[in-house]
């Protein structure tokens, strides 16, 4: 099976090792032939690497054509708000990714909670806020802890969360200056969870938890990043957890998509609070989040490329049940310096025994190539793997491979997933 995958981060390139890595045959002759675009440093070792505008609906259908794909995986946000999985659907081309009306959940905050509200979901109360006169009103009414949101798509940057309401004033200000609605939502107590489910229709097919640290330094302190660093599973979630968000908030909104005639088909990424009375909706992406796919799909059993294409071609129902390595997962990002905001590019990264070629332990974001070796060319930059028996084994393993990497200015949180380790999670 020739299957294209979309995309340049690390969460494209944690797809991609995973099809490369499936053990099972796939569907068709038993292999796999594997392209990405416009891929990165490191998925070129494992793929074949193709120019793409990846928002280009009609320049994606032709490459697709052009290389006989029998599936094209959809990772980032950008292309399916634009619609590139409609093109692809139009040319008869089994596609993982929602259409654009359904990517909606991702590009509009606004959209996805007019669906929570009609499906009867938990969320945060919100405002939505597109003129600056409405601002102080605003401010008035959240608060004390303000989440402050840009209504549009920013890279998991776009989030300000701050007890500070001129720091909320000054986010809100900058996101209408820019063109976009803002939106001050209620704070939402408890820890944060991600989980993804595959879905097709009504059909939902959860994956296993993960936690994401947002925050660039360690102890949650610093600014919103896209993330930056994850663990897999959740040794405090409730034994009925992942139960209780499928029933609780993916099916429902699952069947009000299909209600309003835009039925969701791919993955939905829930990110929710867990508070006292269960979980609650922060934000839904309409794709793999970034970094926790780089943890979940390090402990996925089943051949992925089998479960993206019976999502693709309807048959999700006949999919047999996941199976999951036992143990843990963590993934730990190490970031360029000055990111978020300005991250220095082009610096060679450096490491012993061609450890950044080893996409069981490195994973590649924000690479490319030069003279033979691996530079920067992002702010979130490698993501380090680690498995264990023990989330503490799973950590300590991501660590001793982080701390053989070298790049000039680069930083680590180096508390990822401690809080659950030390048993300072409690629901």
């Amino acid at each position: 099976m020739r299957i294209l995958v979309i995309g340049s981060g690390g969460r494209e390139h944690a797809l991609v090792h995973a099809l490369a890595a499936s053990s099972a045959p796939a569907p068709g002759d038993g292999q796999h032939e594997l392209h990405a675009a416009p891929g990165n440093a490191g998925i070129a070792g494992l793929a074949a690497v193709h120019e793409l505008d990846v928002t280009d609906g009609p320049a994606t259908v032709a490459l697709a054509q052009s290389i006989g794909a029998d599936l094209v995986v959809i990772g980032p946000e950008q292309p399916l708000v634009a619609g590139v999985a409609d093109a692809l659907r139009e040319a008869d081309i089994a596609v993982f990714g929602p259409s654009k009306a359904a990517a909606a959940l991702e590009g509009s905050k606004a959209f996805a909670k007019d669906v929570m509200a009609a499906a009867g979901v938990r969320t945060a109360d919100a405002r939505q806020v597109t003129d600056a006169s409405e601002m102080e009103a605003a401010l008035d009414a959240f608060g004390p802890t303000w989440v402050v949101k840009d209504d549009g798509l920013a890279g998991g940057k776009g989030v300000v969360v701050t007890p500070d309401r001129a720091a909320a004033k000054e986010h809100a200000e900058a996101v209408i200056a820019a063109g976009n609605p803002v939106l001050f939502e209620s704070f939402l107590e408890g820890p944060e969870v991600s989980l993804f489910c595959l879905v097709d229709g009504e059909i939902v097919v959860p994956l296993i938890p993960a936690q994401d640290h947002k925050r660039a330094y360690d102890n949650d302190e610093g600014p919103n990043t896209g993330g930056m660093g994850a663990y897999t599973p959740l040794p405090w979630l409730p034994a009925d957890g992942v139960r209780r968000i499928v029933d609780e908030v993916v099916a429902p909104v699952a069947a009000e998509m299909v209600r309003r005639g835009t039925p969701y088909s791919g993955l939905l990424y829930a990110g929710l609070a867990w508070g006292a009375d269960g979980p609650a909706v922060v934000e839904f992406n309409a794709r793999f989040g970034d970094p926790e796919t780089q943890a979940v799909l390090a402990l996925l059993e089943t051949p992925l490329a089998d479960v993206l294409h019976a999502t693709a071609t309807g048959t999700l129902d006949a999919l047999a049940p996941l199976e999951w390595k036992d143990g843990f997962a963590v993934t730990v990002v190490l970031a360029a310096e000055n990111y978020p905001a300005n991250p220095r590019k082009g610096d060679p990264i450096t490491a012993q025994g061609g450890l950044l070629g080893d996409p069981t332990r490195v994973l590649h974001a924000g690479t490319s190539s030069r003279d033979g070796g691996y530079v920067s060319a992002g702010g979130r930059v490698l993501n380090i793997v680690g498995t264990g028996a023990t989330l503490e084994d799973a950590v300590d393993a991501a660590y001793e491979t982080i701390e053989q990497i070298d790049l000039d200015g680069s930083f680590y949180r180096r508390d990822i997933a401690r809080p659950a380790i030390d048993g300072e999670i409690q629901v």
